[in-house]
């Protein structure tokens, strides 16, 4: 399948992704050579992984969807984020919940997701998440030679290997995270019932 996306080295556009996603980048690059790492610019109308993937010629098994979570315990509320192929949907109640200690888990609400990462709803990437939060990897996202994620915003995407994901500060890989999901495999990882996923 041939991608209709003008790639560009992330390192020189900048200007492409959120601030907290170009600064991180800048710091992965200690241990990852960025010509690895591209952007795209994108219709922002299009940024939902659905739409994405049919536009762009993009293949759902290429894209990641990144959902944060809220998990509840003893009364503190703590958040990661969860990132599967489009083709899945996160197994947030079982996995992600005792892998986070918590007592309840549920999807971070849309406002509280914006307001945190300071990332476009839709646009959410673990690149450049808050510090210390959780930054929970299926395997088979890991294992991906190249995989596209968001950039922070609508207006572009990500691509870069799987495995360098793993390199992001919190990041652990989850086997089985990932769950095959039933219907329309793109929404498999909606924030919420209805939603449009978060990430790619």
């Amino acid at each position: 399948m041939t991608v209709n996306v003008v790639l560009e080295p992330a390192a020189d556009r900048l200007d492409l992704l959120a601030a907290a996603t170009a600064k991180a980048l800048a710091d992965l690059a200690a241990v990852l050579p960025l010509d690895q790492v591209s952007v795209g610019a994108i219709d922002p109308a299009l940024a939902d992984t659905a739409a994405f993937c049919a536009e762009y010629g993009v293949d759902l098994d290429e894209t990641a969807n990144c959902v944060v979570v809220a998990a509840k315990r003893a009364g503190q509320t703590t958040y990661a984020a969860c990132l599967v192929r489009a083709t899945t949907r996160a197994d947030i109640n079982g996995l992600t919940r005792r892998h986070l200690g918590a007592r309840k888990i549920s999807f971070a609400p849309m406002d509280d997701a914006v307001a945190l990462t300071g990332m476009e709803y839709g646009g959410i990437t673990p690149i450049g998440l808050p510090e210390g939060w959780p930054i929970l990897i299926d395997d088979a996202v890991a294992a991906v030679p190249r995989v596209v994620v968001g950039s922070g915003v609508r207006g572009s995407k990500i691509w870069l290997p799987g495995s360098a994901l793993t390199l992001l500060p919190g990041a652990v890989v989850l086997p089985g995270l990932g769950m095959v999901a039933n219907g329309d495999a793109a929404a498999g990882s909606d924030a919420s019932p209805g939603s449009d996923p978060q990430g790619a």
